[in-house]
């Protein structure tokens, strides 16, 4: 059994993942959140075409016969599988070299990070830098299946590494963007991450989302932290 079946296996309410909650995950809903996530996701996409197709021509010079997006099963709201899209910033064989990579994580809990992972092509590095090789997951906005601001989508295999304080992060729908990206991104550890994905739960609003969204924005270009 692989580890998405793991999960779906162990999915019931009131639990995430299998485990119960300590207190009953918040509801998610904030006023005008869907609206606002539907409005500048589609803005975006028709804004950003031209980029896309230029990304999407680059990627497809690098490597003729490898795909020009990549698309990974991820685990969203209450423990439910999706498929997340990026632009293809890795080597076709990506996923088949991590076993041989483990021992030189960079990142702490249930994270896989590497600052120099030689799975990464040399386009990657630039989409991962300035985070274009997130924008197909605009597509996954616009489906439902991802808000703009929210945790990030975990995967699978760190699902099943998760205890109880981590599952409420899947209290609520998952986002491109949130409260530990604008606070220092990939230089943040997996125990800070859920500390601030968990205070955003707490206190999330469209207020406070609008200004990560712009804090995003602001940033997303001049960080040098994402790898």
């Amino acid at each position: 059994m692989n580890d998405t079946e793991t999960v779906l296996q162990n999915r019931s309410e009131p639990r995430y993942g299998g485990l119960r909650l300590a207190r009953p995950a918040p509801p998610d809903a904030v006023p005008g959140k869907r609206g606002l996530d539907v409005l500048l996701a589609a803005i975006g996409l028709l804004a950003a075409l031209p980029v896309l197709l230029a990304i999407a021509l680059l990627i497809k010079l690098e490597n003729p016969r490898a795909p020009i997006l990549f698309k990974q099963v991820r685990i969203g709201k209450d423990g439910v599988p999706f498929k997340m899209y990026k632009f293809r910033s890795m080597v076709p064989n990506a996923e088949a070299l991590l076993e041989k990579l483990a021992s030189r994580n960079e990142a702490s809990g249930a994270m896989f990070k590497m600052k120099r992972d030689p799975r990464v092509t040399r386009i990657g590095r630039v989409l991962r830098r300035t985070s274009l090789d997130e924008l197909p997951q605009l597509w996954n906005v616009l489906k439902g299946e991802m808000s703009l601001v929210g945790p990030r989508p975990p995967l699978p295999r760190e699902v099943a590494l998760y205890g109880e304080y981590e599952m409420r992060r899947l209290s609520v729908t998952p986002g491109c963007t949130g409260l530990w990206q604008v606070s220092g991104r990939s230089s943040i550890g997996f125990e800070q991450m859920v500390e601030l994905d968990l205070k955003y739960i707490q206190n999330r609003g469209l207020w406070l989302d609008i200004k990560i969204i712009l804090r995003t924005v602001k940033l997303v270009f001049g960080s040098k932290d994402a790898y």
